[in-house]
């Protein structure tokens, strides 16, 4: 599943629970467009990952939060706590072995 995450009261409600990859990017950022099939591909095939789709110019608190310095930045969560977390592109199967898949 892959929400758009729209208020950061929204990101903190959604990412406390479950398996969760949260993907921040803009809508300017070349690299974020380029990873974005990708991240749409991975929530399609594997529904038990929650994807939330953060842009950094609507919703700065979030990557505040996470101290996202540059885009798109890519966080693993598991019931709210940071695992993992990959910055830049990178391919499919780079992504799912970040995902532990």
């Amino acid at each position: 599943m892959k929400k758009e995450i729209r208020s950061y009261q929204e990101f903190v409600a959604e990412k406390a629970e479950g398996e969760v990859l949260v993907d921040f990017y803009a809508t300017w950022c070349g690299p974020c467009k380029m990873i974005a099939p990708i991240v749409d591909q991975i929530a399609k095939e594997y529904p038990e990952i929650k994807v939330l789709s953060v842009d950094v110019d609507e919703v700065g608190e979030a990557a505040a939060e996470y101290g996202v310095s540059g885009i798109p930045t890519l966080l693993h969560l598991q019931d709210g706590k940071l695992l993992n977390t990959q910055v830049g592109y990178a391919p499919k199967p780079t992504l799912l072995r970040f995902l532990g898949k």
